[in-house]
């Protein structure tokens, strides 16, 4: 028979022995810690309700009667809901020409996501893992261009595409896609840098192309970047009126549609408010389709 040695069980009048060198927690410092937090919170409320604001009362507009904009504010509608109704939204939707702008949207909006999207994701696998003469110099190249303002590019891409007999839809995806890719290929590039260096290397020791590598490795690897990029290159296409009030020429996406119906001499708010809102529905919902790797592609890159 052999002795068993007794085990020790903490009770609440026998704690646990606190780590070498820590100090137990006095109730002060609890107090300290839970005002902190609270007022971070609170601040961090104030933001959002502040941030949010103008969108509550740019949707409150879009349901009170047109009559009644010039008369009282947005915020009398919350004591008064009678203000409320759906005669703007009705008034756009029963709108025979609202679909084919909004397919006309999308002839544009698709093309000018995949086509930069795809060509960044190359050339961002290019700059970060393949190793060749004057890769850093053309990464800087790219990273210039980022300041180059769109309007600069308006009349000679304008002139050159009439040269080429380019009009219509193709000029609109060259347009979007060449003024996308500096900011593409930046974002790819430097979350394709984040990968490790030795899963390349062990995929060319064991005989694959760069193009296998590329399209077995890095494009599943890179989905959360390719997700964050698809959804900013996305809006934009989706919400430009400037490039398509200078090259659409066929088509008319829902921002000229939205723009033909205001008034000669009145702000349009009418028309406006609820069109933002109509149209914010397809960006929203590539916005949640992506968002589990939205976050995961912005930080991309960061941390290596």
């Amino acid at each position: 028979m052999t002795a068993e040695t007794p085990t020790l069980t903490p009770t609440a009048s026998q704690p646990l022995d606190l780590p070498a060198g820590s100090r137990p927690i006095t109730p002060m410092q609890k107090v300290i810690h839970f005002l902190s937090r609270g007022i971070v919170q609170f601040v961090m409320v104030v933001v959002a309700l502040f941030w949010l604001m103008p969108i509550a009362g740019l949707l409150i507009t879009s349901i009170r009667d047109p009559q009644l904009y010039g008369v009282s504010g947005w915020w009398n509608a919350i004591t008064a809901p009678s203000q409320l109704t759906l005669e703007n939204y009705a008034n756009l939707i029963g709108d025979a020409s609202l679909i084919e702008s909004v397919l006309a949207t999308f002839y544009i909006a698709i093309p000018a996501t995949v086509l930069p999207v795809f060509l960044a994701a190359m050339a961002g696998y290019a700059l970060a893992l393949i190793d060749f003469k004057g890769r850093d110099a053309l990464f800087l190249v790219v990273i210039g261009m980022l300041v180059v303002p769109l309007q600069m590019a308006l009349i000679p891409a304008f002139t050159l595409f009439r040269t080429l007999g380019l009009s219509g839809l193709p000029s609109i995806w060259l347009f979007h896609t060449a003024f996308g890719l500096p900011l593409a290929i930046f974002l790819m590039r430097n979350y394709f840098a984040g990968l490790p260096p030795s899963l390349i290397e062990a995929a060319r020791i064991d005989g694959a192309s760069e193009w296998t590598i590329f399209r077995k490795i890095i494009l599943p690897l890179g989905y959360p970047a390719i997700a964050a990029l698809t959804i900013f290159q996305f809006t934009w296409a989706w919400n430009d009126l400037l490039v398509a009030l200078v090259f659409a020429t066929d088509q008319q996406p829902i921002t000229l549609f939205l723009r033909d119906r205001l008034g000669e001499f009145s702000s349009g708010i009418g028309v406006i408010s609820p069109g933002v809102f109509l149209s914010a529905i397809v960006p929203l919902i590539i916005f949640f389709a992506f968002q589990k790797y939205f976050e995961a592609g912005l930080l991309g890159g960061s941390v290596k």
